[in-house]
């Protein structure tokens, strides 16, 4: 009896539609949060001696994204492709650099949380952590450090990048880029019903 409502139960849990979760849109907005400031990205090049890297910059890379992008654009338009083909092309494009710059906050977000892990005593079991390596090479805490403002200078430029190519995409098509979802298609069996009535409905 008791193997028998286990493999009831077991059917009833296979059959039952799965309900996915909607992935969260990924847009400029939600980079620029996660991406370092202007301001940051500052203190991390004078600190650390990479760059220089700061507004000049920043503005460099975004208006030559914008500007390679408006010249792609007007290269197709000059072909064979409609208006409504280059639209959907640049919506993929842009959606690239987005993407590209969101995966690099995100890395250096892990990785500013793992510098600042090995950095303070406290949140660290290892004490000699921050002691200098093999013939005074660089600690490991210091590396961490180094490496996580070198991922902070990536992300922030490549947002500029993905601003650039946002803004050209405004420029060239007249609408605001959004990121593309997939809609979510109904649960079969909703569907089955759904169909099933409005046969109904016709008899």
């Amino acid at each position: 009896m008791s193997a028998k409502k286990t493999q009831t139960q077991t059917q009833a849990q296979t059959a039952a539609p799965r309900t996915e979760q909607p992935r969260q849109a990924i847009t400029l907005e939600l980079v620029t949060r996660l991406a370092p400031t202007l301001g940051q990205a500052e203190k991390m090049s004078t600190a650390f001696g990479i760059g220089p890297i700061g507004e000049e910059e920043y503005n460099f890379a975004r208006e030559e994204t914008e500007e390679l992008i408006g010249r792609h654009a007007e290269t197709l338009k000059h072909s064979y492709l409609s208006e409504t083909a280059v639209r959907i092309h640049l919506q993929r494009i842009v959606g690239s650099f987005v993407q590209s710059a969101h995966g690099a906050a995100q890395f250096y977000g892990s990785k500013a949380s793992e510098a600042r892990n090995l950095t303070t005593k406290l949140s660290n079991d290892d004490r000699d952590e921050d002691s200098l390596g093999v013939s005074g090479f660089e600690s490991k805490a210091a590396r961490a450090r180094n490496f996580a403002a070198q991922a902070g200078l990536t992300a922030f430029t490549l947002l500029a990048a993905a601003t650039g190519a946002v803004h050209a995409y405004a420029e060239v098509t007249g609408e605001e880029w959004k990121p593309y979802v997939t809609p979510q298609a109904a649960p079969a069996s909703i569907t089955r019903r759904s169909a099933a009535a409005e046969l109904e409905a016709l008899s």
